[in-house]
Order: structure tokens, then C-alpha cells, then sequence
């Protein structure tokens, strides 16, 4: 696993955590939101008015209804990216990340608008009359890439993991068991079970559950939030400011050097607004595809309240919730135990390149030429005078 978790972590220094990736990411909006003339803004009426069926149709294919399908999408979304991953952009990228998670949002609102429009364009009818889509249809049929639709196919597979599944089970058992100190095992064996009763039903009952659950679920969430920000109102005003003034030069952060650049606050403002609304990932698609209309851009429109819900609204009131309180300029001692103190021998320094990377391996437990210390320590004032040692 170790070999894994570095091939991955080599793969996001080239593609997540590069910033190229968030900057062609945000690009990519704006030119689809330039050539098609801000759809997000001229077809929101519009999309409000799909949703709510207003403009269904008797006879038209599909498994879901749009608000179903709307639902399904949102239920992969709305969760730890508008919670933890907001929590985590502006603890590193100060308020200044808040706007790039809005820019991101507002931008791949078009993304989206294109993406399931071509997905429900090139949908195909399987052999039990269910409807499937998604990019990698468009890509066989539209671009006639039957080799980058099979990429994706994959990549898609093993990103369900890392953004489907894995954070939302972790952050429930996580809080299951310190509340309640309940056996992650536990949790994890009862999520099993009810995910695939759901499952298990298709398409359709995953749309049912998920439009009962999604808005009950966002309903629980605002009054919770609002029980936060209304005794922080006078609050409000100012770091709204910060977040427009810190916007384009980046704000000191209580991540230190790291949340004190514009570079950062962007990068981590778009890195989290996509985890959020995954705005050009290419995932709800799959689920937008299933729903009743003979009208691609029609679903299409649907899908651009997605990220105006998900970002825009929920990640603004968890943005709020965060920078009204203050706890996003908090710091929690540590209380570190004996065995977290590794001592070496040798004598080293942090602005040399080979010395860091010896030190990592060490720590890492590969091999180094970094030796543990064993001898006696001298201490004076809690800090070790002896020549020889460093404490890491």
C-alpha cells in the first residue's frame, strides 16, 4: 500500500496539486461561458422552471425525474467538500480562498451546462430499457476516442473511491466514535448494508432515496448553521470584506507562509470548489443522463443549479459559520507522547536539500543514513544542549 500511496501522491504533484491543473480548470469555465453567453445567468429562470417539471413532457425516455436526477447528483457532493474541505481552504488559504471557491462555482456552472448536455446527448438505451451516460459515451460517440473513453471509464472507478466514498464513511465513523466511541467497524458494517439495499435497487430507487434524503439533509444542515451565525452576525460584514480585499494578494493565514500567498488562496479555493461541486470531473453526468427528456440541454440547464447549490449557497453558509465564530484563526496544543520523539545523531540542517530528504526517509522508515541517537541527553529550559543530536 505504502507503493501505492507514493505513485498517487507522484500523480497529484504532476495533476491536483499542480497549479496548472485549477488554472486550465477555471479557464476552461470561462471559455465556455464566454462562447455559449453566460448560460448560467440567462437560462437560471429557466432551469428553476425544469426542475420543477414545469416543461415535462408525456413519453419522453429516462428513469428519473430532473429533480430526482438533480438529487442523485447532489448527494455525491453535498457532504465533507462543503464541510471539511472548506474548513481545510481557509484554515490554509485565509477568507481569500472563499471567493476562488465562488469563481470556481460560477464558472462550472457552464462546465457542467456542457458536460451533461453532451452526456445526455449520446446516451444510450441498455437491454432492460435503463438509460446510461456519461463523458465516456461522448467521447466514443462524439469525439470517436474509444481509448480515452476507457481511460476514463477507469479513472473514474478509482476516483470513486478516493472522492465517493472513502471521505464521507471516514469522517462518520470518525465522529461516531469519538461522540459515542462506537467501533468504526461497526458504522462502516451498517453503512454496507443500507448502501446496498440502495444500490441494489438500480438507478430508480438510488434517485428516490436520494431526493427524500438530499433536501432533508441540506434543511438539518441550515438551521444548524444558521444557530452559529446568527449570534455572529456583526461579523459578517467585515470578513466579507477580507474576502474581496484579500482576494488578489492572499491573507496571513493561520497555515503560516503557506495561506500568506495569492497562489495559495487560489489553488486552494479552486482545488476545494471542484472537490465540492465537481464541476468538470465528469461524474454526475453519469447520473443526469437517467433523466426523463428528449431535450438534452434541457437536463443540461438543470445541472446548473448544482454547483450554485453546492458552492455557492452551502459552501458560502459554511464559510460564514467558520469566519464568523473565529475559529478558522484557532490553534490546538498538541500533547505529543514520549514515543513521538525520534532522536538522530548528527548534526543537521533544514536549508539543506540532502539533509531533508534524509531525515524524511528516517522518519518515513526507508533507508537513510540517519542513525537514532541512544546516548544521554543534557537539557536546560526543556531544550537539549548536547552537540550531537537533533530532536525531530
Amino acid at each position: 500500500m505504502d507503493a501505492v500511496n507514493d505513485f498517487l501522491i507522484f500523480l497529484d504533484g504532476y495533476l491536483g496539486s499542480a497549479l496548472w491543473f485549477p488554472t486550465f480548470l477555471l479557464l476552461t469555465g470561462i471559455f465556455f461561458t464566454l462562447y455559449l453567453g453566460f448560460p448560467q445567468i440567462r437560462y437560471f429562470k429557466h432551469a428553476i422552471g425544469v426542475t420543477t417539471g414545469k416543461f415535462d413532457k408525456d413519453g419522453a425516455k429516462g428513469d428519473t425525474t430532473h429533480f430526482q436526477a438533480l438529487s442523485t447528483a447532489l448527494s455525491g457532493t453535498v457532504g465533507t467538500g462543503n464541510i471539511g474541505g472548506v474548513a481545510l481552504a481557509l484554515h490554509l488559504g485565509g477568507p481569500a480562498a472563499l471567493f476562488w471557491m465562488w469563481m470556481t462555482a460560477f464558472f462550472g456552472m457552464t462546465s457542467k451546462f456542457v458536460e451533461v448536455t453532451l452526456s445526455h446527448k449520446y446516451r444510450n438505451q441498455t437491454e432492460d430499457g435503463t438509460m446510461a451516460g456519461g463523458p465516456m459515451y461522448y467521447m466514443e460517440k462524439g469525439l470517436n476516442m474509444k481509448w480515452l473513453a476507457v481511460i476514463f471509464a477507469i479513472a473514474t472507478v478509482l476516483s470513486s473511491f478516493g472522492t465517493g466514498n472513502l471521505p464521507q464513511i471516514n469522517s462518520i465513523a470518525s465522529g461516531l466514535e469519538s461522540t459515542f466511541n462506537l467501533d468504526p467497524l461497526i458504522t462502516a458494517s451498517v453503512l454496507s448494508v443500507l448502501l446496498a439495499l440502495v444500490i441494489i435497487g438500480g438507478i430508480t430507487r438510488i434517485a428516490k432515496v436520494a431526493a427524500a434524503i438530499v433536501p432533508t439533509m441540506a434543511i438539518f444542515y441550515l438551521i444548524g448553521a444558521f444557530a452559529v451565525i446568527i449570534p455572529n452576525i456583526a461579523n459578517i460584514a467585515p470578513f466579507f470584506l477580507s474576502i474581496f480585499a484579500d482576494a488578489f494578494t492572499g491573507s496571513a493565514a493561520v497555515g503560516g507562509f503557506l495561506g500568506a500567498t495569492f497562489a495559495y488562496a487560489f489553488d486552494r479555493g479552486v482545488n476545494r470548489g471542484l472537490y465540492s461541486n465537481e464541476a468538470g470531473q465528469g461524474s454526475a453526468p453519469i447520473a443526469h443522463a437517467a433523466a426523463k427528456t428528449d431535450e438534452p440541454a434541457d437536463e443540461g440547464m438543470v445541472s446548473i443549479l448544482e454547483p450554485f447549490i453546492d458552492t455557492i449557497v452551502i459552501c458560502t453558509i459554511t464559510g460564514l459559520v467558520i469566519l464568523s465564530s473565529g475559529v478558522w484563526m484557532e490553534k490546538f496544543e498538541n500533547e505529543f507522547q514520549r514515543a513521538d520523539m525520534n532522536f538522530v545523531t548528527g548534526t543537521f540542517s533544514e536549508s539543506e536539500t540532502e539533509d531533508l530528504q534524509q531525515l524524511f526517509s528516517f522518519l518515513n522508515g526507508d533507508e537513510s543514513s540517519v542513525t537514532s541517537y541512544t546516548g544521554n541527553i543534557n537539557l536546560v529550559n526543556g531544550k537539549a544542549k548536547t552537540q550531537t543530536i537533533l530532536l525531530c
